[in-house]
């Protein structure tokens, strides 16, 4: 796991996006780990294509 650390001085604006990025990464580390755990051989590729199915759900939400 890739974990990211960091202090910062920035706007309201810049904490809400900071913030809706940790969502959205948690939210992928979720349905990961669902789609890993219901489906049995799952490959690190079957991940990877699953998460850009993931990324194009969330682009077309907002």
């Amino acid at each position: 796991m890739i974990v990211f650390e960091f202090k910062a001085k920035s706007t309201k604006q810049q904490y809400q996006k900071i913030d809706e990025a940790i969502r959205i990464t948690q939210f992928i580390r979720n349905r990961c780990l669902r789609f890993w755990m219901d489906n049995q051989n799952v490959k690190y590729y079957d991940l990877n294509k699953h998460t850009a199915v993931l990324a194009i759900v969330l682009i077309v939400e907002k």
